[in-house]
């Protein structure tokens, strides 16, 4: 008896935190430099029964290979909004690098650098409710903004790349939240 009521509580919490994450849209359209991108697809990080962060993958052109855009030189934007009050600045770092040794097959050295500029955006304090905008422009880098402010302007494709090769690549963090960044 005490199982099942168990089972029942953790229940309705994940309905109730999914409920939540669900809640949180993300927009149609998000700008990189000139262009309009679109909405991709959208999903929640979730790790060990607990919404993170809502995610939304903006594009040129929709397409259900997301993989493939990772081989082309263009726009793109990766917007991720925190709906977790355990997030924190050192797990969000943490989280970051695992994330970035995945997507390069633990290659990490050639930006290494860059890698520590990107981390040292999330030093700040992070809240629920936070929005990180990543957006890359050939040319000129990726542009992380916190909250609609930029932080840090990353050049080079390579490790914008890894970058989005955290979400969408071949060894991504999460293969439901890969799926729903692909709109399915």
């Amino acid at each position: 008896m005490m199982k099942r009521l168990i089972l029942l509580v953790i229940a309705g919490l994940m309905m109730v935190s999914t409920a939540y994450a669900e809640g949180k849209a993300m927009p149609d359209t998000m700008k990189a430099g000139d262009a309009d991108l679109l909405l991709n697809g959208s999903g929640v990080r979730t790790k060990l029964f607990m919404d993170l962060y809502v995610a939304g993958l903006y594009v040129p052109e929709k397409t259900k290979d997301v993989v493939a855009l990772l081989k082309k030189d263009d726009k793109m934007a990766m917007r991720l909004q925190i709906i977790s009050k355990l997030i924190t600045s050192e797990k969000m770092s943490e989280a970051t690098r695992e994330g970035f040794e995945k997507s390069t097959h633990g290659n990490i050295a050639p930006i290494q650098k860059e890698i520590d500029d990107m981390i040292s955006v999330f030093s700040a304090e992070i809240k629920q409710d936070d929005v990180y905008d990543m957006v890359y422009v050939p040319g000129t880098g990726t542009n992380i903004i916190k909250n609609g402010v930029l932080a840090k302007t990353i050049p080079g494709e390579e490790f914008s790349k890894a970058l989005f090769g955290i979400w969408i690549g071949d060894n991504p963090v999460q293969e439901k939240l890969k799926s729903g960044l692909a709109g399915s």
